[in-house]
Formats: structure tokens, sequence, C-alpha cells
């Protein structure tokens, strides 16, 4: 047992009750991933930890939650972190609030830490194309369906966990189309055009060989080289395999081929709300941080609109 699991058990019954409480609805009503589940999980031991065995719900005030956030800076934690910390804070007293268990929600009354405005750096349209028209590394396992998550992730602009969903019922190849089940069982469709189709065309057919070779089915379009369903964690591994062994830098991995995807869409032109439908973000704010205009387009945008600049 680590110390985060052992000062959860020594807070309050009442306290541990909620905690579990709010962590099963995350799960059963609004679907949260494993991943968000975990993180949750683990920022709630420890402000469990902080409270002890004698706090109650009712006695935490915003500034007892300003000492917990100034705790975890004590203890050398990133600012991103103590505002996740906080994050998770909100969104359980929100749920405590409307269950009745507190009256109102002290976390809204605490600031979220400034955090620096840096933006992951994207590849370019040039690095993005050699990459894409590269030959993959030879020890390559299954060379086509690689070649077919880097192009459905840089192509359709999907999240990992999107990709590792989909399933042969979601790929309507007829329309030129991908069904795409995304955060809260939320759904939309994506085109399925160019280079991501013929990739995909060639993996399917590879799919077939290696699925009759194991004597085995399955939905899933991704599978591995056993015939069983590829992970979120492999993918991450193969894209920054491949990327790393074709110049890119080490710390790419599959989201950044999504950011990508945004960013050169937006530097070629495209609409602000198309992208945010093909992102499948629920708000604009999102996606205009989500992008990064280049000065390039900045310029075009510029001498095409301006009067002076005609």
């Amino acid at each position: 047992m680590n110390k985060t699991e052992a000062g959860a058990r020594l807070a309050s019954p009442e306290v541990r009750k909620g905690m579990s409480a709010f962590l099963s609805s995350l799960q059963g009503e609004r679907h949260a991933s494993p991943h968000t589940l975990r993180a949750y999980r683990n920022e709630l031991r420890r402000f469990a930890q902080f409270l002890g065995p004698e706090m109650r719900w009712k006695e935490v005030d915003h500034v007892m939650i300003r000492g917990f956030l100034s705790h975890l800076h004590e203890q050398g934690l990133s600012k991103v972190s103590v505002a996740r910390a906080l994050a998770a804070l909100r969104s359980m007293y929100k749920w405590l609030a409307r269950e009745g268990v507190v009256r109102q929600n002290p976390a809204k009354l605490v600031s979220t830490p400034k955090l620096p405005k840096k933006l992951p750096r994207v590849p370019t349209l040039e690095e993005m194309n050699t990459l894409l028209d590269s030959n993959l590394p030879e020890r390559a396992v299954f060379a086509e369906r690689d070649r077919a998550i880097f192009e459905l992730l840089y192509g359709c602009g999907l999240r990992n966990s999107e990709l590792v969903g989909i399933e042969l019922a979601d790929i309507q190849e007829a329309n030129g189309l991908i069904l795409i089940r995304g955060k809260g069982k939320k759904q939309r469709y994506v085109p399925l055009e160019g280079k991501a189709e013929e990739a995909l065309q060639v993996y399917l057919a590879a799919r077939q060989r290696m699925l009759a070779a194991h004597k085995k089915s399955s939905r899933r379009l991704l599978i591995n080289h056993r015939g069983g369903p590829l992970t979120t964690r492999s993918v991450a591994r193969i894209v920054k395999q491949i990327a790393v062994a074709n110049g890119l830098p080490p710390d790419i991995h599959p989201h950044t081929l999504r950011h990508a995807f945004g960013t050169h869409m937006l530097s070629e032109g495209a609409d602000l709300r198309a992208i945010q439908e093909l992102l499948g973000h629920e708000r604009l704010s999102t996606t205009q941080k989500y992008t990064q205009l280049s000065i390039e387009h900045v310029m075009e945008v510029y001498d095409r609109t301006h009067p002076r600049a005609r």
C-alpha cells in the first residue's frame, strides 16, 4: 500500500464514502475513461490524506483547499499538477452539492494557478509529408497497420482512444466516412479520403490474411500481430518508434498528430468551426487553443484582406 492509499484509508468514513460515490458516478453516469478515473482517484486520495481522519465535508472551506494546494506546491508538484488537483476537487464538490451533501462548492472560490502558455511543438507540413511518404523501419512487425495508424491519426484528427475503438462496422466506405465514438459517448463522422483511405484498404487486406493465419476474428479495426485488439499504449509506442526513426523528436505521441491535423488545416485556410467539428471539440475555445496560426498564414490573411496591403 502506498502513502496516498494509506492516507485515503485514514480519512473519515464520511469523506471516504463521498469520494467513492463520486468516482462511481464518473464511471457510471459520465462514462469517464480509465485514465481520467485513475487521475481523479489519485488527486482525491491526496486530499483525503491532507484532511485527516477527523475532518467532515461541512468543515472544509476555500481556505483549507488553498492550504491543500500550497501543500502540494511545497511537495514539489508543478503548477500543472496543482491545477489538475483543483479541477478534480471542483468536479467532486459540484457533485456533492448536487447530491445535497454540501451547500456550496468551496473549490469555486479558489483561483486556478496561472500556467505557462506553452503550446506543444507541432511537426511542420514538410516534416509530416516526409514521415508519411517514407518507408517504415524494417523492424516494423505489421507495416500495413502501422502506416494506417499514422494516416488515420493525422488524416482524420483522431484521439488515440478513438482510433483503437473503431470497429469494422464503423467504416462506411461507400459514403467515405468513419463513425467515431468520442469522449462521453459522443459520436461524430470524419471523412475517409485520399491517403488515409488508400492506407486503410491496404491494411484491411493484410488484416484479413493475419486473422486467417491465426484462425481468429475481430470486430476491432486495429489488431496486433497475434490477432488481438491493439491498445492505446501499443499505438503510442508504434508512433514514437517510427517517428523517431524518421528524424522527429522523441517527445512525439499520437496526440501530436491530432494537433498537427488541426494546425495544418487552419494554416491552409480551413474554417475554425469546421476544424472544431472534425476534432469533436465541444467548445470553440478549445479548438482555438489547440491550433496554431503559422506566420505564413497570418501574412496570407493580411495580404488578402487588408485594404492597404493590395
